[in-house]
């Protein structure tokens, strides 16, 4: 696996629950940045649909194996999925509500999502503050409970690493068991 050197390294929920992601699907990183988890994930095997705004983060993915670039406005415009389907969505530190529902559609049946970003009480911390931005106490709960999927694994609360921050993690599983749980 080649990690960038300008990339923070890969998050630990992601990594930890990266083997749940169904061998040989297509995974979309939504609003993947800099790429640590694109990387992370086509060194494991998968392909990957690396979407975000910034044009030259995604240049220097252009070149990865089993990687997909797409540079879209994720939170104006059309939402640029709708129809297709993934075995995994990873999304971390991001949060657009208005496209959530287009979002979740997109997870396949199999499929496994790995979502980890703020929550209310990070204003503390710094940015981001705006309550827009910032999850309610289990909400990510909520988002999966209704639609009758999984959760393998949730956690909320003040993480130290990479710096302090209040975040919510979430693993969760649409459809039949994968036999890796």
């Amino acid at each position: 696996m080649t990690i960038s050197p300008e990339a923070p390294p890969p998050s630990a929920w992601v990594q930890r629950f990266a083997g749940l992601l169904p061998a040989g699907g297509e995974v979309l990183d939504l609003a993947c940045g800099s790429g640590r988890h694109v990387r992370l994930l086509a060194g494991y095997g998968y392909r990957v649909e690396a979407v975000d705004r910034n044009a030259p983060a995604l240049a220097a993915l252009q070149d990865l194996e089993r990687v997909a670039v797409r540079e879209a406005d994720l939170e104006d415009g059309s939402w640029p999925y709708r129809g297709r389907f993934f075995s995994g969505i990873v999304v971390t530190n991001y949060l657009f509500r208005p496209r959530l529902d287009d979002l979740l559609a997109c997870l396949a049946e199999p499929g496994v999502l790995i979502y980890e970003t703020f929550m209310v009480g990070n204003e503390r911390y710094g940015k981001p503050s705006n309550p827009e931005f910032l999850l309610r106490s289990q909400e990510m709960l909520g988002w999966v409970r209704q639609r009758g999927w999984r959760v393998v694994a949730f956690e909320e609360g003040q993480s130290m690493l990479p710096k302090p921050a209040m975040v919510q993690r979430l693993c969760a599983v649409r459809g039949a068991m994968i036999a890796s749980l």
